[in-house]
């Protein structure tokens, strides 16, 4: 595996259409399984700053618990009453049961 790729979670912990918040050395991620496809954006919602992995996948999207900021997982744009900063997107591989993160520049 490259350097740049973070070992952070296993498959097995990420049951399809759940969400997991991991910690990297930049700050926590939050991965959605959707559909058996993996996504990784910053896991603190901008608006609020709840933890993306306490709401819910809907279509492409994490719904935010804290005030139902959709946040799109390919993107990391927010589609909210007012206006936010895009959350982070990070690279995901996975190699046998393992998940590995890489920031996106």
């Amino acid at each position: 595996m490259p350097d740049d790729f973070v070992k952070v979670a296993k498959v097995s912990e990420i049951a399809d259409a759940t969400l997991k918040t991991v910690s990297v050395k930049d700050g926590d991620v939050t991965i959605a399984n959707v559909d058996g496809k993996y996504y990784a954006i910053g896991a603190i919602c901008k608006h609020a700053e709840w933890d993306l992995s306490e709401g819910y996948i809907e279509s492409d999207s994490i719904v935010c618990a804290g005030h139902g900021a959709k946040w799109n997982l390919q993107t990391g744009e927010a589609e909210f009453h007012e206006p936010l900063d895009p959350e982070p997107l990070y690279d995901v591989k996975i190699v046998g049961d393992d998940i590995y993160l890489r920031k996106r520049s």
